[in-house]
């Protein structure tokens, strides 16, 4: 199957949206033409294209619903979508749109950098405002060496050294009194995140803005 356009993509995402809990159910054509902000005519235009690539089912002079690879192709997208807001809330601290910049960069984002994206974030199942994050045909990759992680996705049981603190200069200055800092040598264990064999108590969102390299599985 050939690419998707952006408003290909968008117009799966909405219907994900309307329908996620109940797949079988048909979503209007007025219905999706308001999420999209767009005519009815042009919607029916998009179902009859979509239907074409057998990614929604055309219910004539009703709606449509999307085919079950329409459905995974629309939970690929809002996970990606979901997967951008975490890095832009949580790791990066952007403070503007979250949504608006997320809807703009999810099209950008291919299967591998998806991949990299998920992994490094420790496979979030919610965003941070609480939705839930697609897990259709996600795919968990082993623990390996040399892997640049947060500290709250390191995997229990490993260890690593940290490399990057994605922070204002204070905030790591304080984060250097009490022992955290770029060459520090941590543990993941079932208490957290360990160094020198104490405890380090750190909020989620400062855990996903300290970067370590994993080190090489014994």
């Amino acid at each position: 199957m050939s690419e998707l356009s952006e408003f290909e993509e968008m117009y799966l995402k909405r219907l994900f949206e309307a329908h996620v809990d109940k797949p079988s159910a048909i979503v209007k054509t007025t219905q999706l033409a308001e999420m999209m902000n767009v005519s009815a005519a042009s919607t029916t235009e998009m179902i009859q294209r979509l239907a074409g690539r057998d990614l929604v089912t055309h219910v004539p002079y009703k709606g449509c619903r999307l085919t079950p690879e329409g459905f995974q192709q629309a939970a690929t997208i809002k996970r990606r979508e979901g997967l951008i807001e975490i890095l832009l809330t949580e790791v990066i601290g952007f403070e503007g749109d979250i949504l608006e910049a997320a809807c703009k960069i999810e099209h950008a984002i291919d299967e591998d950098l998806e991949l990299a994206l998920d992994r490094m974030l420790g496979y979030p199942e919610r965003t941070p405002s609480g939705e839930r994050i697609p897990v259709i045909e996600r795919h968990l990759e082993p623990m390996r060496s040399g892997l640049l992680l947060p500290l709250s996705a390191l995997p229990v049981g490993s260890t690593a050294t940290i490399e990057l603190m994605v922070m204002r200069p204070t905030d790591v200055r304080t984060m250097e009194m009490i022992g955290i800092g770029v060459g520090t040598k941590v543990s993941s264990t079932d208490d957290g995140i360990c160094s020198d064999g104490s405890l380090i108590e750190l909020s989620k969102t400062i855990s996903l803005r300290i970067l370590a390299r994993t080190d090489e599985v014994m």
